[in-house]
């Protein structure tokens, strides 16, 4: 079924949907391997670039490495709001709804490593894709949690920046999926319309006086976009933040937030707003009691040789050891004594009984010491690597031995003599064919 497009929309809409959707990636900035200038740049954002056509990121050893991420271009819109609206790269931003991790990769990006990201998904197997996108990407100061929005109520005037990717209808996802038009209602569009509501108003409380909340959809009609916003802003007493767009997106209506949609940019449905908060709440129950040990560096020696133990506060965390920029141990307890934590800073290594064994997340973090061990490997070697096989290694002493690929970082091996073994998760291998 074919419908009329809404008035505000021009009349090539309907068309471009019927188009071939853009392949855009986002480079890491701490990973840059190529250059970039052969590529077509997304204006909005200065990682971000277009593909000519979509590879199969599955045979890419750097898409492993975390060197990018495959993100559709309108949501790196995310960077620029950002910066319009001059956040400090110090703040503590949560990504409430944050798998697969485009969102918070971006923002991990922006912060640099200065301040702190809590990114939190409730669905556990969709959690366990984002802890891995966050560890691929090297974050560092960076939380993980499977909670609900109504959990956060008790976390009180936290958060600098809370950003809301609600769920939605996904209309633009049309052009992507055809399937999803035929699960298209009127009915759905007012159910997620609602479900958007409830899902800020449980978040708000923890977004500090001043603090922006970011709302944003992948789909097009007023109704869970500029309307959510409007409601939310009256209920909540919030001011709807305007912001300089980007010169290839168009204002939503009455001027809040702005659409990137097929037809008027080189991007599939997708809208940002802002609102900000004017009152505040007053901190409470920041008291902690810990669950877990602090380890002192000296029982941690092994770990020695691959990364700066000084520059870390390092902890047991579920039987491995975790580790942390010092001046974010305080808040660090504190969400650990509130939520349901998947992954805390990065992970350093695993407790086994005689011994700590190097982690995968270290492997790809941007903490490790440059003088670690390493193996690189070819293409074949590095795909074979990457789907839990064995290959020949020659020359190699006994120990543990960074893989790379074109000097980064993809895993682990443990040299035992005479044969090595593969340490790469094998929740994560490859499992289609690499010939």
């Amino acid at each position: 079924m074919r419908v009329e497009a809404d008035s505000f929309w021009p009349n090539n809409l309907l068309d471009a949907m019927d188009d071939q959707p853009p392949v855009s990636i986002r480079i890491n900035p701490s990973k840059k391997n190529n250059d970039q200038s052969v590529l077509e740049s997304v204006a909005w954002n200065q990682n971000g670039y277009y593909l000519p056509k979509r590879p199969i990121f599955t045979l890419d050893p750097l898409f492993h490495a975390g060197c990018y991420y495959p993100q559709e271009a309108g949501s790196m819109v995310l960077e620029h709001v950002l910066n319009t609206l001059s956040i400090s790269k110090k703040s503590i931003i949560l990504d409430l709804c944050a798998a697969p991790g485009g969102k918070s990769t971006l923002i991990s990006s922006w912060l640099d490593n200065d301040g702190f990201l809590v990114s939190n998904e409730i669905i556990p197997n969709r959690n366990s894709i984002l802890r891995e996108n966050l560890a691929k990407w090297g974050s560092i100061n960076c939380l993980v949690s499977c909670n609900q929005p109504t959990h956060f109520q008790e976390i009180t005037s936290i958060f600098d920046v809370v950003v809301v990717d609600a769920p939605c209808s996904g209309e633009g996802m049309f052009r992507k999926d055809p399937d999803s038009r035929n699960e298209w209602s009127l009915k759905n569009v007012n159910l997620c319309a609602d479900r958007q509501k409830q899902i800020v108003c449980d978040v708000w409380d923890s977004l500090k006086e001043n603090g922006y909340l970011i709302y944003s959809t992948c789909t097009l009609n007023e109704n869970e976009n500029e309307n959510t916003v409007g409601w939310l802003s009256e209920e909540l007493n919030a001011e709807i933040v305007t912001f300089n767009l980007p010169k290839e997106a168009i204002s939503g209506r009455e001027g809040i937030g702005c659409y990137f949609a097929p037809g008027l940019t080189k991007s599939e449905g997708f809208f940002i707003a802002v609102l900000k908060k004017k009152d505040s709440c007053i901190l409470k129950n920041k008291k902690f009691k810990s669950t877990s040990k602090t380890l002192h560096k000296n029982d941690l020696k092994e770990l020695g040789q691959y990364v700066d133990l000084n520059q870390l506060t390092c902890f047991e965390f579920k039987g491995i050891v975790a580790g942390i920029q010092t001046k974010y141990v305080e808040l660090v307890e504190f969400l650990h004594s509130k939520l349901n934590c998947s992954k805390i800073g990065v992970t350093l290594g695993t407790l086994l009984p005689k011994k700590i064994e190097p982690h995968q997340e270290l492997a790809l973090s941007t903490i490790l010491l440059a003088s670690t061990p390493k193996v690189e490997l070819n293409e074949k070697s590095a795909l074979l690597y990457l789907k839990g096989e064995t290959f020949e290694i020659n020359n190699l002493s006994k120990g543990y031995y960074l893989v790379t690929y074109k000097n980064y970082g993809l895993g682990w091996i443990n040299h035992l003599g005479n044969r090595f073994n593969n340490l790469y998760p094998k929740e994560w291998r490859i499992r289609m064919r690499i010939d």
